[in-house]
C-alpha cells in the first residue's frame, strides 16, 4: 500500500508519547471508571429520569470517540522530523502576509495543538489544514499567494512569507 504524504502525522517522541499514554489511559483505567460510574447509576433507579446515567453514558460515548482518534492519529504517526518540502504542510510554522503588506504578518502552526503534543503554555496560534486560513496556505511556497473568506464575508489576500519545520 502507497502512503499518501498528506496521511501522515508527523509527531514529535514527546507528543508520540504523550498520546500513547492516553490511549492507553482511557483503554485501561478510563473504560474501568466510566462503566463503574453507569453501574452506580444504573443501581439508582429509574433510567429515563437518572441524570447521572445519562451524563455516565455520555461520558462514555466521548471517551471511545476519542480512543477512535487517537488509535487513528497514533496508526499513521511518523515520529521525527517532517521531511522539508519547502511548502506549508501540517507540522509547519508559517508566516504569510495580509494583502502583500510585509508589515501586517501573521505567525502560526499549521496543524493541531492537540497532535503536536502542545500544551497550552506554548504560545502560538494554531490553524487546522481544515480552517479558512489553513486551507488558503495549505500546499502554497514561499512567494505564493492565496485568499480566503473571512468570516465577515470579507475576502482576505495573503502571501506566504516564510515556511519553516516547527519546534516547540
Amino acid at each position: 500500500m502507497s502512503e499518501n504524504a498528506t496521511d501522515v502525522v508527523w509527531l514529535t517522541q514527546d507528543a508520540y508519547d504523550k498520546l500513547t499514554g492516553e490511549l492507553e489511559y482511557l483503554k485501561g483505567d478510563g473504560r474501568t471508571e466510566v462503566t463503574t460510574k453507569i453501574a452506580q447509576a444504573r443501581d439508582e433507579g429509574d433510567l429515563s429520569e437518572n441524570g447521572g446515567y445519562h451524563a455516565a453514558r455520555e461520558e462514555q460515548g466521548q471517551m471511545e470517540a476519542r480512543i477512535l482518534q487517537l488509535e487513528d492519529i497514533l496508526r499513521r504517526a511518523k515520529v521525527g522530523e517532517a521531511p522539508k518540502t519547502g511548502e506549508a504542510a501540517p507540522g509547519t510554522q508559517v508566516t504569510v502576509a495580509y494583502f502583500g503588506d510585509e508589515d501586517d504578518t501573521d505567525t502560526f502552526l499549521l496543524g493541531s495543538r492537540e497532535v503536536m503534543g502542545l500544551d497550552e503554555s506554548v504560545d502560538i496560534q494554531v490553524f487546522s489544514p481544515q480552517s479558512p486560513l489553513g486551507a488558503a496556505v495549505l500546499g502554497k511556497k514561499v512567494g505564493e499567494s492565496s485568499s480566503y473568506e473571512a468570516p465577515n464575508g470579507k475576502t482576505i489576500e495573503i502571501t506566504v512569507v516564510k515556511v519553516e519545520n516547527f519546534q516547540a
